[in-house]
């Protein structure tokens, strides 16, 4: 059976000796993090995980959910378990305390999450959609949502979904056909299917507030082929008054669960909507201007916050993924003997040397360890930079680029190295890899998913080159070179960080060389931008880990322990296996898109 074990003591690293943080007392939710408060809340959220969450993934992958006379029921276990996460708060960690949350940064958050989803991805999702909900009740209902829906999502009494998916329409918004017609009292009625809803129904909670976007109709009841009427609304499953009273089961009824690859413990519905009754959040709609067609987009604010909040959480999943496939695949090749080392026998009196002797599995296991522990520093300082950007910090504007930056890059490149891990991890167990009996090949069919949804990673490397590097005059990806240009004059004079600092420098001259490609190209042939994409979000992964470990390398060095020395030993595998990849996706970037848009 499949093992897990909490990266509690790596957290610790990251968070004391490489981000400081408890040098960041000014930013909001910091004054009272001491390190005896996250050792804390680490080493008990790596207990909740390892002894509650972990024991039922594998047999909540058997299980599955199961759909009967319209309602999903969930796999055997996850009712308590999903009852223990509640109350003990880990789904408020980061909520406002207003609202009755915990009020901690999201650097916290995201460390409880990786973990959370590490040990069972099915069952996280569930709260984290929901907090996903709750931020943009947050950022766009009214008082009386506040007051009386928001803290039932963060206690975990209610949850939440995001529905965007319609059969028609995935990405390309345009083509939506759910309509939400305005009422004489202020509400809505909506109409229309969504699919691939995750926790679209399940038995866990008495009530699911869904975050929906639909169209409303112009002045003469037309829908337009465009965004301009586009809105954000909170559809209950269970109705509920301004007063906070639980009134009628609302017209929000489940058409099935879809059967999957991976995640299966998790309910991926079909939601119907039969004149549903519907709030829509945001501003007050203002009439148009004579000629002008109505624009809802005000309240689609909401929407976009819990869409790279959703982004940022599924990229996460690929590091969680990643982290126990590989842990798995580590402890397999630590027990299996197989064939002898090929510089001699290490253990004669065996039938045969570990598996971990070889060298092909040990550059296996590598690369996912220092995916694994680099992605976790990527996002811990993606989260650390987003409470930055809040602060009144001078450098809070920039903070504000670069987590936006980020985003695509802990999207698409954390999730398509994730399922590399996980292959990777997998492969350690040879044939005995995909037997389902051992369970890491749960690993890879659940990993595969996190490249798909929440935009597909294809989709981010477009929004990362058509929308991210040109926004504000390209200020994001200036700001991104003045970090890593800062941070090689700062440490190459350094002989101990010659190495790193090589392996960054080499990185960051091949991602401005493709930045300044691109900006001269993509202009006069959108294709060449399009057929490169791919490819610069992987360079741009890259060289952030690598940045990254050439960080935790300076923390490490001069330190004889052995989580230092393994530090020191995955920055130098980044930099001389990982890092030469750049100049290679540089030339693919500059081949241009010629000869793919010959294909018909």
């Amino acid at each position: 059976m499949p093992i897990y074990r909490a990266p509690v003591e790596d957290f610790r690293f990251l968070f004391n000796e490489v981000l400081e943080l408890d040098k960041q007392g000014d930013l909001p939710g910091f004054a009272d993090l001491s390190p005896d408060l996250v050792d804390d809340i680490l080493t008990n959220a790596g207990k909740f995980c390892e002894e509650v969450l972990q024991p039922i993934n594998h047999s909540g992958d058997e299980e599955g959910c199961h759909f009967e006379n319209g309602a999903v029921r969930t796999p055997k276990g996850f009712k308590d378990a999903y009852k223990a996460y509640s109350e003990a708060g880990w789904g408020g960690l980061t909520a406002p305390v207003e609202h009755g949350g915990a009020g901690l940064p999201h650097v916290i958050g995201l460390a409880v999450l990786e973990m959370s989803l590490a040990a069972n991805q099915s069952l996280t999702m569930y709260p984290m959609l929901t907090n996903g909900a709750y931020d943009a009740l947050i950022a766009t209902a009214p008082d009386w949502m506040k007051e009386h829906i928001v803290p039932k999502l963060i206690s975990g009494e209610w949850a939440g979904t995001m529905c965007l998916t319609e059969a028609g329409c995935g990405t390309d918004l345009r083509l939506m056909k759910t309509k939400a017609v305005e009422q004489p009292d202020g509400t809505y009625r909506m109409n229309g299917t969504k699919i691939f809803i995750s926790g679209g129904d399940q038995d866990l909670t008495d009530n699911i507030i869904h975050m929906v976007i639909a169209k409303i109709p112009d002045e003469n009841g037309v829908i337009h082929d465009d965004l301009s009427t586009v809105s954000f609304f909170m559809v209950p499953k269970v109705l509920v008054g301004e007063d906070g009273t639980v009134g009628a089961r609302n017209q929000v009824n489940t058409g099935g669960i879809e059967h999957k690859m991976g995640i299966k413990a998790q309910a991926t519905c079909v939601l119907n909507f039969d004149e549903a009754v519907a709030w829509r959040l945001g501003p007050k709609l203002e009439p148009a201007k004579p000629g002008e067609k109505r624009s809802s987009s005000a309240g689609m604010a909401g929407m976009f916050g819990i869409m790279n909040a959703a982004r940022v959480a599924v990229g996460v999943q690929g590091i969680a993924l990643g982290d126990v496939a590989y842990q798995n695949g580590y402890a397999y090749a630590r027990e299996r003997r197989v064939g002898r080392a090929l510089n001699g026998a290490q253990e004669p009196d065996k039938p045969a040397d570990l598996e971990i002797i070889h060298p092909d599995v040990k550059k296996m296991l590598l690369q996912a360890r220092s995916f694994v522990e680099g992605a976790r520093a990527l996002a811990s300082w993606t989260g650390l930079q987003q409470s930055i950007a809040h602060s009144v910090r001078p450098e809070a504007e920039t903070a504000a680029l670069l987590a936006d930056l980020m985003t695509p890059i802990l999207k698409a490149y954390c999730t398509d190295m994730g399922f590399e891990a996980a292959n990777l991890g997998m492969q350690c167990y040879g044939g005995h890899g995909y037997i389902r009996d051992n369970g890491v090949e749960q690993f890879v069919r659940d990993a595969r998913i996190n490249m798909v949804y929440e935009g597909a990673n294809g989709v981010q490397a477009m929004d990362l080159v058509g929308r991210k590097l040109g926004r504000k005059g390209g200020a994001a990806p200036m700001a991104l070179f003045g970090l890593l240009t800062g941070w090689i004059a700062e440490n190459e004079k350094d002989d101990a960080m010659k190495l790193f600092v090589v392996g960054v420098k080499r990185g960051v001259e091949n991602l401005q060389s493709a930045t300044l490609w691109l900006a001269a190209n993509g202009p006069k042939n959108p294709n060449d931008a399009g057929a490169g994409a791919t490819e610069y979000l992987r360079m741009m992964g890259i060289v952030m880990l690598a940045y990254l470990w050439g960080r935790m390398a300076k923390a490490s060095l001069g330190k004889d322990d052995p989580l230092h020395k393994d530090k020191l030993m995955c920055a130098r595998f980044w930099m001389e296996r990982m890092v030469p990849e750049c100049p290679m996706l540089l030339e693919r970037i500059q081949a241009g898109s010629a000869t793919i848009m010959e294909m018909q």
